[in-house]
């Protein structure tokens, strides 16, 4: 099931990249496989993460069906420092409690990194929503943990496709900065 959850997770990137509605079949697939998976795993909220990712899915596949109310158009927008630094103190008090809470409550693996790179994903992925430029910056940290914490689960499949999603941030980067450049112009 993992093999089939990051195939689906890579044509979910490669129909994005080409701005195909089918990404979003691909992400609703492979994000319902990984709430199960990481369940089993004691990752549990990694798997909570994925229910959040599922329902961006339907999310993406509604605003790209250009149902009315789609706002389109977005540019790219750079935020402050002070906003990211606020956001940061949110989520890290936010990790602590939930961190605590699985410590105490569940088998979790990893109460405070599962909590803490869910939050963060959570965030970067609301930055991604909203064209925020910053987001390469979160994603970059947010799958160098990911990587370690699903290798050290025997997600190794996910590990990878997590490494894979490391080499492409440098391309995003520069090319969501050429934009934003070329939209000051």
């Amino acid at each position: 099931m993992e093999i089939l959850a990051v195939i689906l997770a890579v044509f979910y990137l490669l129909l994005a990249i080409r701005q195909n509605i089918l990404c979003w079949l691909c992400a609703a697939i492979s994000t319902s496989i990984y709430v199960f998976l990481f369940m089993e795993a004691k990752l549990y909220m990694e798997s909570l993460l994925n229910v959040f990712y599922l329902l961006m899915a339907i999310y993406g596949w509604y605003s790209w069906s250009g149902k009315k109310g789609y706002v389109t158009g977005l540019n790219i927008s750079v935020w402050t420092f002070k906003t990211h630094i606020f956001a940061s103190v949110v989520i890290i008090l936010l990790s602590i409690s939930s961190g605590y809470i699985l410590s105490i409550y569940s088998d979790a693996i990893y109460p405070y990194l599962d909590s803490m790179t869910t939050y963060f994903s959570i965030w970067a992925t609301y930055l991604i929503a909203r064209k925020v430029l910053e987001n390469w910056w979160y994603w970059l940290v947010i799958d160098l943990f990911s990587m370690a914490i699903y290798w050290s689960r025997d997600l190794e499949a996910t590990a990878l496709l997590f490494a894979a999603y490391i080499v492409l941030i440098p391309f995003g980067m520069v090319a969501w900065k050429r934009s934003y450049k070329e939209q000051m112009i």
